[in-house]
């Protein structure tokens, strides 16, 4: 059977049957987009086959933002208070100090003081007391930039025990200087041990360091 001249230009190609279309042939890989499914291009500045991910230090959720982290504002408040509150404590021991060593040398002189030495002995705890509790308050507010829960905590103790001091001072003034300065003691107090119980110091003393 004859499927016409080989050299017919109108015929159909060499190999092809007549009476059916032409095929195709098979796309060649290298042109357009490669075989299967189209592949999405990288995002430029990450390595291939890993998703984007957006780091940026400096924002929440990111290591950079742990030493930019910036100290609250009660935080900062509770500092100053502490400074504040180290100085009236060594300056109140310092003149407590001074003036029972003067009332002792006066009774020394008159020859009463054997009876004295006892009193003066408390006086001069109490003196020596208020001078480490202004050290304490100097330590902790200098801590508060770089210490951890472990400054927190003792700062909370601390200020609860100021705290009732002040009361005792209060109860005990009879309307006198002892009670304005435990109101004073108590208001400073106060605003410590609040700025202390929040979620704010929490997160301030718990914050990673690196």
């Amino acid at each position: 059977m004859s499927f016409g001249d080989p050299n017919n230009p109108y015929g159909p190609p060499q190999g092809q049957q007549p009476g059916y279309p032409p095929q195709q042939p098979p796309a060649q890989p290298g042109y357009g987009y490669p075989q299967g499914a189209p592949q999405q291009p990288p995002a430029y500045g990450y390595p291939q086959g890993q998703p984007a991910q957006p780091g940026y230090p400096g924002y929440p959720g990111y290591p950079g933002n742990a030493m930019a982290m910036e100290m609250p504002g009660l935080m900062k408040t509770a500092r100053v208070l502490l400074f504040i509150m180290s100085g009236f404590q060594i300056l109140f021991g310092i003149i407590a100090g001074v003036a029972i060593g003067a009332a002792q040398d006066l009774s020394n002189g008159v020859g009463s003081g054997d009876d004295t030495d006892t009193l003066a002995g408390l006086g001069f705890l109490v003196a020596g007391l208020l001078v480490a509790l202004g050290a304490l308050s100097i330590f902790l507010g200098v801590k508060f930039k770089n210490g951890g829960s472990g400054i927190r905590i003792t700062t909370i103790v601390y200020a609860s025990l100021m705290i009732l001091g002040g009361i005792v001072n209060m109860v005990n003034g009879g309307g006198g200087s002892a009670t304005f300065g435990g109101l004073i003691s108590l208001a400073i107090a106060g605003i410590i041990l609040a700025s202390m119980v929040n979620s704010a110091a929490s997160a301030w003393f718990n914050r990673p360091r690196y």
